[in-house]
C-alpha cells in the first residue's frame, strides 16, 4: 500500500513538473495551513495522520524544500526508508531550484547540503558549498559554514543515522 502512494505520489510531481504549474497565493497560506495541522499531529506522535498533512501540503506547493524534508522525517518514523528517500530526493530538487532561482540565498545552499548529507553524499554536499562561496563570497553564513567545517559537524551529528532512509 504504501509503495503504491509513492509512485502515485512520484507521478504527481512528475505530472506537475511537467505543466510547471503557478502557485498561488491561496495555496501557500492553505499549505501553511496544513504543515500547522500536520506539526501538531507530529507533536502527538500521530505519524500516519502527519504524513498524510505534509503530503497534501507537498501537493499543493512542490516547490517548498522544507515540507518535503518533514515528509521525509515522518516517514522515517513510520518505517517507509523509500517513501522517506522519495521525498528527500524531491527536497534537493526544490532546494536546487529556490537556489538557481535566488542564487544569493544562502539557506538554500545549506538546507541542500544538509539534504546531500543526510542522502549519504557528504562529496557533494561540501563541493556544493564551495561552489556558492566562490560565487559569493562576501556572504557570511557560506564563509562561516565552510571555515567551521559545517558538513563534517552534520556527518558527526549521532542523530543522522535515525533520519538517513
Amino acid at each position: 500500500m504504501i509503495s503504491r502512494l509513492v509512485l502515485v505520489s512520484a507521478a504527481a510531481l512528475v505530472l506537475a513538473g511537467c505543466r510547471g504549474r503557478e502557485i498561488t497565493s491561496l495555496q501557500r497560506k492553505e499549505a501553511a495551513s496544513v504543515e500547522s495541522e500536520a506539526a501538531f499531529a507530529v507533536e502527538l506522535h500521530d505519524w500516519k495522520r502527519a504524513e498524510g498533512l505534509y503530503a497534501k501540503a507537498a501537493d499543493l506547493c512542490p516547490d517548498t524544500g522544507e515540507t518535503w524534508v518533514n515528509l521525509a522525517l515522518v516517514r522515517m518514523h513510520l518505517g517507509d526508508r523509500p517513501g522517506a528517500r522519495a521525498a528527500y530526493q524531491t527536497a534537493l530538487s526544490a532546494y536546487e531550484a529556490q537556489s538557481d532561482s535566488a542564487p544569493a540565498d544562502s539557506k538554500a545552499v545549506l538546507r541542500r547540503a544538509y539534504v546531500l548529507v543526510i542522502l549519504g553524499r557528504a562529496d557533494e554536499a561540501r563541493a556544493a558549498v564551495e561552489k556558492a562561496r566562490a560565487k559569493h563570497p562576501d556572504d557570511r553564513r557560506l564563509r562561516s559554514f565552510a571555515e567551521s567545517h559545517g558538513v563534517d559537524g552534520m556527518i558527526a551529528d549521532p542523530g543522522l543515522k535515525e533520519i538517513s532512509p
